[in-house]
């Protein structure tokens, strides 16, 4: 079982629009997940902005992808909301639907600091 940042199992992120690199609408993350897509966050235009100028439009739809609209929630790599983070443009996140994976990239008080309710 898949745990959260916070010890316990793992909740589902967003299955509107259907998020996490497996397409399940879960943060889990695998050998096979190079980008780790565990941390689950309300994304904000100022992230998407943020996102966009690193080269990665998640505006934009693609296929398998609606694009995201602020609001939307998504499986975000960690070392992206870390990157964003650093740069005080980090998006709020669902702590319960975080992998404790995340915390190999970013402190649990940073990741409280931005928490946001289900």
């Amino acid at each position: 079982m898949a745990r959260n940042v916070l010890g316990g199992e793992l909740a589902d992120c967003s299955h509107d629009p259907v998020t996490g690199f497996y397409r399940d609408g879960c943060c889990e993350t695998g050998p096979d997940d190079a980008g780790v897509h565990t941390v689950c966050a309300r994304v904000t235009a100022e992230f998407l902005e943020f996102s966009a100028s690193r080269g990665n439009d998640l505006t934009r739809p693609a296929p398998q992808f609606p694009g995201l609209t602020p609001g939307d929630r998504w499986c975000l790599c960690a070392s992206r909301w870390k990157e964003a983070f650093d740069a005080g443009v980090a998006p709020p996140v669902v702590l319960e639907a975080t992998h404790a994976r995340t915390l190999e990239w970013v402190d649990l008080a940073d990741l409280e600091a931005h928490r946001v309710t289900q």
